[in-house]
C-alpha cells in the first residue's frame, strides 16, 4: 500500500496479506454499492513475460546484479540480449 498508515476502502486492510484474507471470505457483489467504474487501458509494449528461475541460480544472480549495483532483473535482460544476439548472428553467417 501506498502510505504507511493507509486502508483499502472497503476492506479497511493495512496490507495486501490482510486484504487477501479479507477477499477469501467475501464477496465482491456484497459491496457492489461502493464500487464505482473505472476506464482503463493497456499498452501491448508494457507486457511482462515472467519466466521461473532455480533458486540456487537466482541467488547468484542476484549477487551479480548487486556487485555490479544493477537489478537482477537488469543483468538477466542484458546477458540475454547478448546470447540471443550472439546466436542470430552465427546463424545468419
Amino acid at each position: 500500500m501506498a502510505e504507511e498508515n493507509s486502508t483499502s476502502s472497503i476492506s479497511k486492510a493495512r496490507t495486501y496479506e490482510e486484504m487477501g484474507e479479507f477477499w477469501d471470505t467475501h464477496s465482491l457483489a456484497d459491496y457492489e454499492d461502493q464500487t464505482y467504474e473505472v476506464e482503463m487501458a493497456f499498452s501491448p509494449a508494457a507486457r511482462r513475460t515472467y519466466v521461473n528461475i532455480e533458486p540456487d541460480l537466482m541467488e547468484d544472480l542476484w549477487e551479480i546484479a548487486q556487485e555490479r549495483r544493477i537489478s537482477a532483473e537488469t543483468l538477466i535482460n542484458v546477458w540475454l540480449r547478448r546470447q540471443v544476439d550472439e546466436v542470430r548472428l552465427r546463424v545468419a553467417a
